[in-house]
């Protein structure tokens, strides 16, 4: 069995734009349902939102996407979660990290960590923090 996890991510309306955003940067194919598609009822004006959404790169990067209906509650917390994107190849974070950081705000530059050849943190234009990092040899404690 294998199982792999995929954050899930929720928005007010702009879910469908930041799917988009992310296969910009990652490549790969993206799927949507509407909440019309679903018959989920919602308000008017929202039925074209994205009830389901889920990006697939050929890398590994998965994101899942969902617009929250204004009936239901949503308030975005400040930095509840990171998205983690961990590769071997330092050129291919780099090209990640000069994507996504192209329209957002740089917590940690990219550069060397103790932890890390690479790492870097950014805050998309949708308020989500994005880690990016090269992985490094580890050894067991």
């Amino acid at each position: 069995m294998t199982v792999a996890v995929t954050p899930h991510l929720n928005f007010r309306g702009q879910a469908r734009k930041a799917l988009e955003h992310y296969r910009s940067v990652f490549g790969g194919e993206a799927f949507a349902i509407t909440h019309a598609d679903t018959g989920r009822p919602v308000p008017a004006g929202e039925e074209g939102d994205i009830s389901w959404g889920q990006l697939v790169s050929a890398a590994g990067v998965r994101v899942m996407v969902y617009d929250v209906p204004s009936t239901d509650a949503w308030e975005p917390g400040t930095m509840t979660f990171f998205v983690s994107v961990r590769g071997t190849d330092a050129e291919e974070v780099r090209g990640y990290w000069e994507a996504l950081a192209a329209d957002a705000t740089v917590l940690v530059p990219l550069g060397p960590a103790p932890w890390a050849p690479l790492y870097g943190m950014l805050t998309d234009p949708f308020g989500v923090t994005w880690v990016l990092d090269v992985e490094a040899a580890w050894v067991s404690v």
